[in-house]
Order: C-alpha cells, then sequence, then structure tokens
C-alpha cells in the first residue's frame, strides 16, 4: 500500500537548497526517504518559484483562520 505523506513547505526549500548546494537527488532521496522524481517536481517548482507561491499563500490563510475564530468569538457574544 503505498504511503501518502504531506512535507511542509519548510521541508521542501530545505530539501531544494541542499540539491542545489551539490547533493544529488540520489542521495537526498535515500536520506529523506523521498523519491526522486518529487525531489525533481520540488526543484522545478522551486525554480518557477511555486514554493514561494505557497508560502504566501499559506499565510493567507493562517491570518484568515485567525480573523474567522475572531468574528466566531463575537458572535458567541
Amino acid at each position: 500500500m503505498p504511503r501518502h505523506r504531506r512535507h511542509t513547505i519548510e521541508f521542501k526549500r530545505q530539501v531544494v537548497a541542499e540539491y542545489e548546494a551539490g547533493e544529488s537527488t540520489h542521495g537526498l532521496g535515500r536520506r529523506h526517504d523521498v523519491a526522486r522524481s518529487l525531489i525533481r517536481i520540488w526543484i522545478d517548482k522551486a525554480g518557477a518559484g511555486q514554493l514561494d507561491q505557497d508560502v504566501a499563500a499559506a499565510d493567507l490563510l493562517v491570518a484568515y483562520e485567525a480573523k474567522i475564530a475572531a468574528l466566531e468569538r463575537l458572535v458567541g457574544q
């Protein structure tokens, strides 16, 4: 049965940084227990700036969740 794990954006950026520092995808895959094809996807996304967009979207989500919580407290009063 295949494993489906979710990796944080910070982890993806760390792996990409290690690749850019000279580490091979094979070595990274073995050390982090991640498929080399997935690492290649992260490298391509980082090159296109999509990992930065994911960070911005996550920050926006946190801000929205905080605002929703504040509004729910107001409704409860």
